[in-house]
C-alpha cells in the first residue's frame, strides 16, 4: 500500500509513513476490486470494516421492498463509507453500498481500534481524531441532502442542489457525480419530470448542461 497516497486522506492525516504502515497491519487492510453496479455492502447485513475509495466511486442508496431507490450520497476517491457501522460492528446497515463505476476499495477493520492500546501505539489517537472528522463531514453531506430535497418543487430541488455543488467547487461550471436517473433518485423525483424541468430551465437561460456538466447562468427564485 502507498503510504504517501494514504497520508493525503483525512483518516491518515498527520500520521507518519511508519504509523500508517503499523495501522494497516493492525486494521487488517485489504484491497478489493468491484465492477460497475456491483454490490459492496447490503442493507440488513453487518460489517466490521469501513471502506476507502482508492479508484472509481460508490453510491450509498436505500432500496425498499417495493423497488423504489433513493440515492443518499456519492463517495469518490479518497473518501470513506460505512465507518459508523464498522465502528459499532453489530448494527445492521440500513443502506446499500454499490459501485458507481469500476472501483478499487481499501477495507479497514476499524472495530479493532477498540482493542488497540493507544499508549503503546502512537497512531491510534491520531486515527480516532481523524475518524471523528470523517464522521462530522459525513453528517454535513447527509444534512446537505435534506436541504436539496426540502423544496416543494422540482426546480427548487434542482437549484438547491446545483447551488451547493457550485459553492463546493468554487465555480459556476462543474460536473455532478450523477447521471439523470441517479440525480432523480437523489432528489427523490420522477426522472421524466426532472428532464422536462431541466429543459425548461435551460430554455429560460438559467442553466446550461451537457450530460453531467452544468453551468449556472443566473440566479432565480425558487
Amino acid at each position: 500500500m502507498n503510504e504517501t497516497l494514504l497520508s493525503k486522506t483525512v483518516l491518515f492525516r498527520g500520521l507518519s509513513k511508519e504509523e500508517i504502515h503499523d495501522a494497516m497491519l493492525a486494521l487488517q487492510a485489504r484491497e478489493l476490486l468491484y465492477k460497475k453496479d456491483a454490490s459492496i455492502l447490503l442493507a440488513g447485513s453487518t460489517t466490521e470494516k469501513m471502506g476507502l475509495v482508492l479508484e472509481g466511486s460508490v453510491r450509498i442508496e436505500s432500496n425498499d421492498m417495493w423497488g423504489n431507490r433513493t440515492i443518499l450520497s456519492h463517495v469518490g476517491p479518497g473518501q470513506f463509507f460505512a465507518e459508523t457501522y464498522a465502528f459499532l460492528n453489530n448494527e445492521p446497515l440500513l443502506v446499500d453500498v454499490v459501485a458507481n463505476e469500476d472501483s478499487r476499495i481499501l477495507f479497514l477493520k476499524i472495530h479493532s481500534l477498540k482493542e488497540t492500546n493507544a499508549a503503546t501505539h502512537t497512531w491510534v489517537l491520531k486515527l480516532l481524531t481523524n475518524l471523528l472528522v470523517v464522521t462530522a463531514h459525513k453528517n454535513l453531506v447527509l444534512s446537505g441532502r435534506s436541504f436539496h430535497t426540502s423544496p416543494k418543487t422540482i426546480r427548487g430541488k434542482v437549484l438547491a442542489y446545483l447551488n451547493s455543488v457550485a459553492l463546493q467547487s468554487g465555480s459556476h461550471r462543474f460536473d455532478i457525480p450523477f447521471d439523470r436517473q441517479q440525480l432523480a433518485d437523489y432528489l427523490n423525483v420522477d426522472r421524466t419530470a426532472l428532464s422536462k424541468e431541466l429543459g425548461k430551465m435551460k430554455n429560460e437561460g438559467l442553466i446550461t448542461f451537457e450530460k453531467n456538466h452544468f453551468e449556472i447562468q443566473k440566479a432565480s427564485s425558487f
